[in-house]
């Protein structure tokens, strides 16, 4: 298990635009806890520039059809059950950005629907208010289309790199490993081999550039058939990838796997 920032790789002049990047959330407890991931998440915030605005792709918000909140303010959702009163006391209090909201539907070519219906869910706040606390940063969320074919999300993420260009961070909020059926509560430090062989396989093609075989996950076998029962969690990662670009340098950190069924896994574009 790697606690720490690493293998960073492809140099190149990023002075003139924000990150993307990809943060495994793991569970809701990860707002109030401290532990390894949520060191660097903190740490996060002083190793990249401060943001205008941040697009959140979160794999708590998995619709029908692509949506995006273009108000000024948004509630703090708790789309979680049973956990301590204190993680349901956190109030993620972001304005919107509807500027940018607008920006991302002329960018995106397909139909995105304007829906002000949802607020920011564990997948964006229980990450934000590690990496900024202060929630003095304008955040705005786009959905995961649960009809969406693994290419179409990442055509999307392409779409929508200009963001990058005008100081908006691109975040994504998954797991690359999420299987909630095969949680093992025993194995809080480890994965399952087939978890640690998935996550693995997609590190080394993020890191080689190899998009393809990510949007083709299904190329690394049957730990790709275990890996996920559905697309939600999976998909920020390849929004985060399309927008990326060949002269990023790439960051991974938090590489672990845990609970057997979980991958922390998360990589920075700069």
């Amino acid at each position: 298990m790697y606690n720490e920032f690493f293998m960073i790789h492809y140099t190149g002049n990023s002075m003139n635009r924000m990150p993307a990047v990809f943060i495994g959330h793991g569970s809701p407890m990860n707002a109030i806890e401290e532990n390894q991931f949520v060191k660097e998440w903190k740490e996060l915030g002083n190793k990249i520039p401060k943001p205008e605005a941040i697009l959140s792709v979160s794999a708590h918000w998995f619709t029908d059809g692509t949506r995006v909140m273009t108000s000024e303010t948004a509630e703090t959702i708790y789309d979680m059950y049973g956990f301590p009163e204190e993680l349901y006391k956190i109030v993620y209090g972001a304005k919107g950005s509807p500027h940018f909201a607008e920006e991302v539907k002329s960018l995106i070519r397909r139909e995105v629907i304007t829906d002000n219906s949802w607020g920011f869910d564990h997948g964006t706040w229980s990450v934000l208010h590690r990496i900024y606390p202060e929630a003095d940063i304008p955040v705005f969320q786009l959905s995961v289309d649960r009809n969406a074919s693994a290419d179409q999300h990442y055509k999307i993420g392409q779409e929508v790199y200009k963001l990058r260009e005008q100081g908006v961070l691109i975040l994504g909020s998954g797991n690359v490993v999420h299987n909630l059926a095969r949680i093992n509560w025993n194995m809080e430090d480890e994965g399952y081999s087939w978890a640690e062989e998935f996550d693995n396989y997609i590190c080394k093609n993020v890191l080689e550039r190899k998009d393809e075989n990510v949007i083709n996950y299904q190329k690394a076998g049957n730990p790709a058939s275990m890996a996920f029962t559905t697309i939600d969690h999976y998909a920020p990662l390849l929004y985060v990838l399309g927008a990326a670009n060949n002269q990023d340098k790439i960051t991974v950190f938090n590489k672990a796997c845990t609970m057997g069924s979980f991958s922390m896994t998360s990589y920075l574009f700069e």
